[in-house]
Parts: C-alpha cells; structure tokens; sequence
C-alpha cells in the first residue's frame, strides 16, 4: 500500500466488537503494487484507420490497453470495469472515437478461458466506458459496426458453453445499445464464433455459427448446429448456407471463420474446422463455394484459432493467425509459412483500410506491429500475464514464484533494493507455463516446478540448475485419460510438508510422496477420484485434442495441515475430498458431508487451518458446469460436518471461487479470490466485503499472506503478481481500536534493507514493476470525530501530504495534519512525518532515517552570471553534480523505538490525541558486517549530517543577507540618488561587502554553479559537495560497513575546514555585517530606502 490502508471499519464480530456495517466504498484507497513478470495473451486488436499513432489491445483476462504514440507507450484504459477478458474490439468506421469492447475470450483450449459480462461502448476513444448489457452471453467473439452509422452495431456472442442457453447467436442494435435484439439464433447448444460485413454494402453479413461445449473432463468442439449464415438486409434475418459447395446440413464441423475480400466483395472466404481444416472460397458473394485448401498450418488447434483477414487490397492475399503467422497470395491455394518474428500462437489480426502495410496481429506473446507489410515487426509486451499460483520463500526482502500460461515459471524479489524494478530480476526456475513453483522456505534454493503431462522438476538457485524428476516419464501427449498409468491435471497440485522440507507431496489420481528428492517416489493413497471412466475419454470433438487441459478425475487440491504433521487433505476436480490424519495409511472420503456441493465440482483449493488440526476450509468452483455462485465451506473436526461460508458472498456473473486462504495470524480472517476481484471477512465467513481497491478486475488465481512482512500476495490471471504491503492492521483491527478517536497499530518489525547492486531497470516499460517505499509502515486509525472530510490527492509515501488547501467558502473540513513522531530509546524526536486524518485507517511510511540536513537555498545569481534566475519562491537550488539528489537523513541504528501519532482536536481548548506503539528496526540480514560496523557508521554518518546542516544553515544565512545587498545596492544605482555621494558610498560598501559573503561562501560551496549539473566539473568542489561525497561514499554506497581508515582521515581534514570556515563566517556575521548595518542606519538616506538590513538570525533564511 503505497498511499495508505482507507477505511476497513469493523465488520459483525470483530473481536469484542458490537456487529457494525461497512461501508466498502471507503476501501478504495487501498493500495496494491504490481511486481511483474511481463505478459502474455491479446485476444483481439484493432487500430484507428489512417492513424499508425492509435491502436488497442484486447488481453485474454487483463483488460484493454491503449497506445497514442504507435506503440511506444501503452496505458490501461478498462481497469475499473468488473470484467477484463475482452474477446473483440471495434472502431466505427465513421466515427473514430466510438469504441467497442465485447468481453469473455472465445479462443478456448484450457479450463481457465476467462468469462465476460456483455460489451461495453466508449465514445471518447476510451477515456470513459459504458456497459451496454447482453450480460449472461459469456464470450464474444467478434463485433461489427455499420460503415456509415455508428449506432448499428452486430455482436456475435458465443455464450458461456458450459450448457445448452439461450444467450447464444448474433445480437443487433440500432440505437447505439440502448435495446438488442437476437437476430440470429440456432439452438442453445451453439453460439456465434465470427462475423463479417461487406463494407461496400452493410446489407450483406456472414456469420460463422459454432456449435460448442466444455465441461471439465472434456472439449466438444462441432455438432449439426456449426455451420455458415448470410444476411441480406443488414442483419436483420439470416440464412444459412449449406451445399453448393459447402458441407451439408449432415455433415458436423466446428468452429467457422468468415472474412469479406474489402476490395472485392464478391470474393468472401470461410474457415471451417473440419476433420482437415478446410478453406471455402465464394466469387458470387456467398451463392456457390470451392475449397481452396485442407493445409493444417491454417488451423493447427481449431477451438484455439480459427481466424483469418483478406488483405484490403488484394482479394487473393490472405492472412492467417495460427501456431504460425502466415500469408497465401493466390487465395489461399499455397500457404508461406512465416517464422515466429509477428509472433505465435496468433489469435486476431486487423489490417488498416487505407494502409494495407499497416498490420497487427494478438497472440499469446502480447502483440505485434508492422508498417512494412510483414518485413519487420514490432512487438508489444504488456503486464498482462496470466499466472497460476504465486508462493514466497523466507528470504529477507522475500521472493514471488509462480507459473505462466504461455510462458515459464517464475522467480521474482517483491521489491527491488538497486533501484529500478525490471524484468531483468526475473528468472526462470524450472517447469513450464502450467502448475506451481513451490520454493522449499527451509534453505530458499530449491524449487519444485511443475509443468503437464505430469512434468515435475527440482531447480537449485545456487547452480541455475533443474533436474527432471517426473513420477512416471512416459509421454501421454494425445493419449485418452483412461489410457494412461497415472492421469494428470493440466496444473497438478504439489505440496511441500510444512513439517519436513524433504517430504514432498505430488497428486495425479493418487498420493505421491518422496523424501529424496524426486529420486524416487511411493504412492500413500488409493485413486481419490470418483473415476467414472466416461469423464476420462478423448477431447476436442471434431478434432481430437489431448493434452490434459480437460482431463477429468484427477486431484487438483492438496495440502499438509501446518498444526499436525500427516493430516493432509485431498479435492478431485470431480468433487471427491479425502482426508487421512495418518500420513497417508488411511484415508476417509468426507466428499458426502459437504452441504449443496455438487458430485463433479473442482475442489481448487483446500486450506488446513494455521490454529486447529481439525479445521480446514474449502473452496469449490462449479462454473464448467453453468453455476456461477461461489462455494467456501468450513469444517471443524476433520471434514465429519461442513458449513457453507459463502453466503453473504456479492452475486455476479463473474463471483465464483478460485481460492480461499486463512490468515496465519488472526482466526477468521480469511480472503478470497473470485473470477473477477478478491475479498475479504473478518468474521470468518459470515460477511464477504471486497477488497479491491486499484486491484485490477482480472480473475485472482492464487493468494499467500507472507509471514515475515504480513504482506496479501496476490497471483492473477490476467495481470501479473500484486502485492498489498503490511496487512497487520487487519489482523489487529478489534473493537478497542474503533472505540477510541485515534488508535495507532502495531507496526511490524523494520529491515534496514541496504542498497544493492542489481540489474538495470528500462525505463518507461509497460511491464516496470513498482517498488515499495523503504522502510516500514505506520498505520493510524482516525475516527470520524477528528476526520478530514475534504477530499484530494493522497499523501506521498514519505508522508508528506499532496492534497491543496480546502477552497474559500469550502463546507468540508480541512484539519491540520496528522503527525507521526519517531522517538529513539532516550526519548529524543529522530523524525517527524505529517500523513492524513481520513476517516478509517491512514498510512505513512518511515524510510528508516533521521531528518534530512537542512537544505541550501540559493537567492542570488553566481558572480557574473545575472542570466541565472530564481524560482518563484525567490530561491534557486544548490545543484552539486548529483550528491544533492542524495541528500538525506542517516539511517538510523537498530533497536526500539517509539512511534507517536498526534492528531489535534478542533473542538475549543481540546488537547491534540495521541497513540503510541513500539517498533523494532532490525538489522540487515543479507549484510556481513558486525553490530560495531553499524554502529561507527551511524556514528560517522550522524556527525557528517551535522556538519552539512551547519553548512546549509551558514550558506542560508549568507544567502539571506547577500539577497538584501544586492538588493539595496540595485536600489541606489537606479533610484534619483544615483549622483549622491552618500548614496555612492553606501553602494560601494554593499559590493564591498557582497565581495566578502562570496568569499566566505566560496570556502562552502562552489559560487559558480548555476544549476546545469556538470558546472560541477568546471571549478573545484568545495566544502559542502565534499561532505556529501564523503557521505555518499560511507553511509550510502558502503552497506553496513565501518568506515574506512581514509574515509575517518578525510572526515578530520574536512572537519578542520570546518572549523576555519566557521570562524570566517562568525567573524563575517558578528562584525562585517553589523558594521554595515550600522552604517545604513546612519546614513540620512535610511528614510528613503526600502528598509534596514535582516542578518538572518531568525527562521526566514
């Protein structure tokens, strides 16, 4: 949480604590940082014709990105709309920025296909969005819009397919979506997979009709109702086309594509999922048909592909978006077969109308981009990726595993301690894009990484190496389930004994266990499944497809109780849970004791408690079987009974469960994450509340609350790893806190994390993660009697407030700050930090460190150089190369310190409130130096920040008074007194006095700078530049180590300088300048200058 933690006012239960209502609107200011990796699959692209500046892209599961400067920079356009899988996009040909947006991905081939909510409609070129319904159609495949009218708009929506419904076909408005109707309708069991429109004539439509189904345990892609329609009269009736040329009526295929050729619209083109993928080809718009090719490179994986373009200018030119990106140039006859430079796996192309060079193209590697017709390409990577499973070693600061779709596994540190946070610190760790990476907490080296088809590999950090260790390497690559010794789920669970770190545990339809490695491995329980044999068949349906993406009866859930060693709990993806509390001897089928859950649920996740052997909650997703509701159930003595938690959960198309996880600290805080956003109760089920907050909407796969920083690490499907830092204020939120106008919570205990060396960040990437802010977290409750109830930017990280001053005749209440103090052991303030007084929880983060020494400010241009000019508050900043930028409070020494927050009371003659909490700053432990290298440094580091805040302070002081000299002598030389000799006396001893300031502060600082960093190299650097060098050499770039002889040598010259520096400004300040000033004041013109002389000694400078 980079802001604060907003309002989590108690909810029902809340220890001790009478039953409150939330309101969660005040949550919003939670904040979730994302850490990576770089992402993967785009869905749908489209551009805005004619302008190679404007293009969208469409993520499987993370929303729609935008670009306005032809692809080097991309922002997040639809993040605060409930659904993020975008299954198509379209801009109106006559009106460029309306904008459309279908949701739920149609390219299906894996259990986790994210669904949508209907479509969306942006007439500010995606500023701004509107939900325009068609909610329960699930999937959409394809929009398209009227060339000349913008308000007649066709959706060809493909339904949910997890059943016969009847939000299936293609949907027609004519009044931009304000009413729909279903203008073409098949049967229940088929759904619209493409659509086409002349564009010389918005008369004539195909569409592609797509007869399709997925369950759990299988695929079944084709049937009678799959076939190709024509619209004559704009979309309002359709007929469909079969013979004369095409397959008839009897003959069942798959999934349909159609494009109309836009230079000939008598030429139009259908790919057809057949046993051989087959090319039809029609000259007479759509009349008679001829099949042009079977080559498989159009088609590879059809529910997976399945799409095409004509080139704009060239009837017989097409493109094809498959495995491969490729292109025929006699109509589809001969087939060239690209590289993978455009990208692979290929899901969508647009071509622009009025540039056919002008190419994109969306795949499982994010996009790609070409002016040049397909001789080069530019590729486009987004924070989109689609993850698994996010686990955490213990390391201090900690790192992130977890696996990809489309790419690898992953290793990731949750914050960077070099600076910039890239892509450069991710690393592969063995396994493939599909399962978990599980990092063993004991020695944070090994990595279990699993990939299909039962792949399983131990990687070492140390070596870079991975070493295969499958249970039983015999390829099942398009072999049936039922065929197969072990049967394994396309994300397969594996378990690390929370008491053992040597015993791992793997599920296929059976308990594996080995204690050596993967060397060898024992099976400790018969097959947990149901193992109905029908669900264990071949799938794909017109084609077969075999690659355990929908293999049923295997084990998905697997988990050791961290209370009892050998309880472990057992969920089939067929609704089987077992549980033995023997290691494995015997196991106790608990599946008919779990209230309304259906016998083929997926059991994705079973959470032993962290409090009691017996206690484990469950989550369970029915959504392949056309029940959206979520499903958490409780049991308390061993799976004997269950109570379903789930039924305060908020309702939508999109509210079924993936995971469900206890926190390890507080009974009955648990969180949960849903198609669509994450949750939280603090009462253990019996009110769900969201905890989105900036959370992208994309579905949340997995989460891990990180013991040692208390961290909610959040695994997406669609966006990467989030991480919400330091959740202990929910675990110690109770009815005390809230009673109270001010509660402070326990902040948890602070690294002095060090500056590493590491690897370079990119900047201004897409996928730049962010990093956390140093230090710790400092959270303060602030109750509605001393809230600030106006309304602004949040504070900074570093606690100083960003929010501007409430308006004249403003009705709300701008109070002062709050103020956070930080008090060492003697009781002596090391910082004060202002954060805000917002009703609920507020944050500010302390980076460890003491004040900043004062800050120079420069009033006066450098001799000679009167072009130099000041800012608006009259002051110009004293750049020296860049140790300024660095410039910064010490890092204070590990130990206790206080943590006060004072908060005032507007009411009259109330005192300020005020709460204290104790705070431990720990030592780093990645350093090698000892407690007494840290202590010399403080100590050393301490003096040298004394030092450079008695010099700031002397050159403010000087600057002060030599701002009024210049000033005064400006004055005479352009006033009448010009020719008074008075007046020329008293101007001669300002410059002769000017003279003696510069030179003083020529020993301090160099007097030349003026502002351009590299003055710094044109004159020698002096006393203050030399300070800070010598700081940035010990206290910043030398970890915790102790000064070096020559850094102490260095110190004792610079000190002598000091010294004489001082002396010189004493001698300055104590009789040159009151001299002066005692002249000015004897001088008969005292009555006609603007004022006396100001030495300084107060607070101004």
């Amino acid at each position: 949480m980079r802001a604060l933690l907003a309002l989590l006012v108690a909810a029902s239960a809340i220890r001790g604590a009478a039953a409150q209502q939330v309101d969660t609107t005040l949550w919003t200011r939670l904040h979730y940082r994302f850490v990576g990796p770089e992402g993967n699959r785009a869905v749908a692209i489209v551009g805005e014709p004619g302008n190679p500046l404007v293009a969208y892209v469409g993520a499987a599961s993370g929303g729609i990105w935008k670009t306005e400067d032809g692809g080097v920079h991309w922002r997040a356009v639809f993040d605060s709309e409930p659904a993020q899988a975008i299954g198509a996009l379209a801009v109106a040909p006559s009106a460029h920025n309306v904008l459309w947006a279908g949701t739920g991905e149609t390219f299906f081939i894996r259990s986790m296909t994210a669904l949508g909510n209907g479509v969306y409609r942006s007439t500010d070129a995606g500023r701004s969005w509107q939900h325009m319904g068609l909610d329960s159609t699930g999937r959409i495949a394809r929009i398209v819009i009227d060339p000349a009218n913008p308000d007649v708009v066709l959706v060809c929506a493909l339904g949910r397919a997890y059943g016969p419904e009847q939000q299936r076909g293609v949907y027609r408005t004519a009044d931009g979506g304000r009413t729909w109707a279903r203008v073409l309708f098949v049967d229940p069991n088929t759904g619209c997979s493409d659509l086409a429109i002349d564009p010389g004539d918005p008369n004539t439509l195909f569409a592609g009709m797509w007869q399709f189904e997925v369950k759990t345990w299988h695929l079944q892609s084709g049937g009678p109702g799959s076939g190709l329609w024509a619209s004559r009269d704009g979309g309002v009736t359709w007929k469909r086309l079969v013979g004369h040329g095409l397959p008839d009526a009897k003959h069942n295929v798959g999934k349909v594509a159609v494009a109309v050729a836009p230079s000939n619209p008598n030429t139009v083109y259908a790919l057809v999922e057949d046993r051989d993928p087959t090319l039809y080809r029609s000259d007479d718009r759509g009349n008679f048909w001829r099949v042009v090719s079977r080559n498989h490179d159009m088609a590879e994986r059809a529910p997976y592909y399945v799409r095409f373009a004509v080139a704009p200018d060239d009837e017989e030119r097409l493109y094809f978006v498959s495995v491969r990106f490729s292109m025929s140039r006699d109509g589809g006859q001969s087939l060239g077969r690209s590289g993978f430079q455009a990208g692979g796996d290929n899901h969508d192309i647009w071509i622009d109308p009025s540039n056919p060079d002008r190419m994109m193209i969306a795949h499982d590697g994010g996009a790609s981009i070409t002016l040049t017709g397909g001789k080069s390409w530019t590729r486009v990577v987004l924070p989109i990726a689609q993850m698994y499973h996010v686990h955490t070693d213990t390391r201090v600061p900690y790192n992130l595993y977890g696996n990809r779709q489309d790419g690898s596994s992953y290793r990731m540190p949750s914050r960077s301690l070099s600076g910039g946070f890239s892509e450069g610190q991710w690393r592969h760790v063995g396994g493939c894009e599909s399962g978990f990476a599980i990092p063993d907490t004991v020695d944070n080296s090994t990595v279990w990484s699993g990939c299909y088809d039962g792949g399983l590999e131990v990687y070492d950090v140390r070596t870079d190496h991975a070493r295969n260790v499958r249970i039983w390497p015999e390829a099942g690559y398009g072999w049936r389930p039922a065929d197969m010794k072990y049967r394994w789920n396309w994300t397969f669970p594996i378990a690390i004994s929370p008491h053992d770190h040597t015993k791992v545990y793997v599920g296929s339809q059976v308990v594996h266990v080995t204690t050596d490695g993967g060397a060898s491995w024992q099976v400790i329980s018969p097959d947990l499944t149901r193992n109905d044999t029908t669900h264990q068949q071949s799938s794909g349906g017109v084609t077969t497809d075999n690659l355990y993406t929908f293999d049923g009866a295997t084990l998905f859930a697997l988990a050791e109780s961290p209370i009892r060693a050998g309880v472990l709990w057992v969920g089939s993806n067929d609704g089987r849970v077992n549980v033995t509390t023997d290691g494995g001897a015997h196991w106790t089928d608990v599946s008919g004791n779990i209230p309304k859950l259906s016998p083929w649920a997926k059991v994705v996740n079973i959470e032993p408690s962290h409090f009691d052997a017996g206690t484990a909650y469950l989550a369970a997703d029915l959504h392949e079987l056309d029940d959206l509701d979520p499903y958490i159930f409780k049991t308390t003595d061993f799976g004997k009974s269950w109570r379903k938690i789930s039924e305060t959960f908020p309702r939508s198309p999109l509210s079924f469960v993936h995971i469900v996880r206890e926190d390890p600290v507080r009974r009955g805080l648990l969180f949960a994450g849903t198609e669509n956003g994450l949750y939280v109760t603090l009462d253990d089920g019996a009110r769900w509340l969201s905890l989105q907050a900036n959370l992208p909407h994309a579905p949340v796969s997995w989460l891990t609350v990180q013991p040692r920083f208390h961290d909610l690490v959040v695994s997406t499907y669609g966006r990467g790893f989030y991480i919400l830092d330091d959740i202990s204020p929910l675990e110690q939120l109770d009815g005390a806190a809230l009673a109270g106008k001010v509660a402070l919570f326990v902040p948890p205990p602070a690294y002095r994390l060090r500056d590493q060396q590491g690897v370079v960040s990119a900047p201004n990437s897409a996928i730049q993660a962010e990093n956390a802010p140093a230090g710790v977290p400092l959270t303060y409750y602030v109750s509605a009697a001393l809230a600030d109830t106006t309304t602004g930017p949040a504070a900074s990280p570093s606690g100083t407030p960003t929010a501007p001053a409430a308006a004249p005749g403003d009705s709300t209440r701008r109070l002062k700050a709050a103020k956070v103090m930080i008090l060492d052991a003697q009781g002596d303030t090391v910082r004060v930090l202002e954060g805000e007084r917002k009703l609920g929880l507020n944050r500010v983060w302390w980076d460890l460190r003491y004040t900043a020494p004062t800050t120079p400010k420069l009033r006066t241009p450098p001799p000679g150089k009167a072009f130099v000019r000041v800012g608006a508050d009259g002051t110009r900043p004293l750049v020296t190369w860049d140790l300024d930028l660095s410039v910064r409070g010490p890092l204070v020494l590990p130990g206790t310190y206080a943590v006060r927050v004072v908060v005032e009371d507007s009411a009259a003659h109330a005192v300020p409130v005020t709460a204290t909490q104790s705070l431990t700053v720990l030592k780093d432990p990645n350093t090698t130096a000892t407690d007494a290298d840290v202590q010399a440094q403080g100590k050393l580091a301490r003096a040298i920040r004394g030092e450079q805040d008695s010099i700031a302070r002397m050159i403010n002081r000087l600057e002060w008074v030599r701002k009024q000299v210049r000033d005064l002598a400006s004055q005479l030389r352009d006033s009448a007194l010009v020719t008074d000799s008075g007046a020329k006396r008293i101007a001669g001893l300002a410059d002769s006095l000017e003279r003696r300031i510069i030179g003083v502060e020529g020993v301090l600082f160099d007097v030349n700078l003026t502002g351009a960093r590299e003055d710094a190299f044109r004159n020698p650097m002096r006393l203050y530049g030399r300070l800070a060098s010598l700081q940035s050499d010990m206290a910043e770039n030398g970890a915790d180590f102790a000064p070096t002889t020559q850094q102490l040598a260095v110190h004792d010259v610079l000190v002598a300088r000091l010294g004489e520096a001082t002396a010189r400004f004493s001698d300055l300040m104590t009789k040159a300048v009151p001299a002066f000033a005692a002249e000015l004041r004897r001088t008969p013109l005292r009555d006609v200058l603007s004022g006396g002389l100001d030495t300084g000694g107060g607070a101004r400078p």
